[in-house]
């Protein structure tokens, strides 16, 4: 059985219209590294429609991109420092239809006064993935044992201080 390994990743991107679709493959080439190609659509959807959204909405069009993996769930957040950018009237439209692909979704404010814009998928049943390690597999080399009651010889300090002593 293959084990789940979390993911992290993270890019800073400056949003422009040419750009929404670099970043989808840029999302969609790491959800295939990590095996997850069923969640590839919907958080490239995703993606597109928030980047569309702040390219048309944003006066600072820099955003933050942060996907994470946990063997169950992966959470896809859009971090931007626009304070001009309202989600509850600029991104209405945007937040219902994320709101109706994913399977989770959300938005607040960070300690610096930044907007976070998360959305998560589930893994369905068939390919959820325990995060529990795997058992070290046989080397080809042996290891050497250890001897437990080898003869530990004198150190050279001592015999020094023992000749001197005997010459006495």
């Amino acid at each position: 059985m293959k084990t789940a390994v979390p993911c992290y990743y993270h890019l800073d991107v400056e949003v422009s219209p040419e750009r929404v679709s670099q970043v989808s493959r840029i999302l969609a080439a790491h959800l295939r590294y990590w095996d997850l190609e069923n969640l590839t659509d919907p958080v490239c959807r995703g993606a597109e429609m928030l980047l569309r959204a702040i390219d048309e909405h944003a006066s600072d069009k820099h955003t933050s991109i942060e996907m994470w993996w946990n063997g169950q769930h992966l959470i896809t957040a859009f971090g931007d420092d626009d304070p001009d950018l309202r989600p509850d009237q600029d991104l209405r439209a945007c937040l219902a239809d994320i709101a109706a692909m994913s399977d989770g979704w959300g938005c607040c404010a960070s300690e610096t006064g930044s907007k976070i814009i998360w959305f998560s998928q589930r893994a369905r049943a068939g390919q959820r993935v325990p995060l529990v390690p795997l058992a070290p597999a046989p080397s080809l080399r042996t290891g050497l044992k250890v001897p437990r009651s080898a003869h530990v010889p004198a150190l050279a300090a001592s015999t020094r201080t023992d000749a001197l002593e005997g010459s006495r």
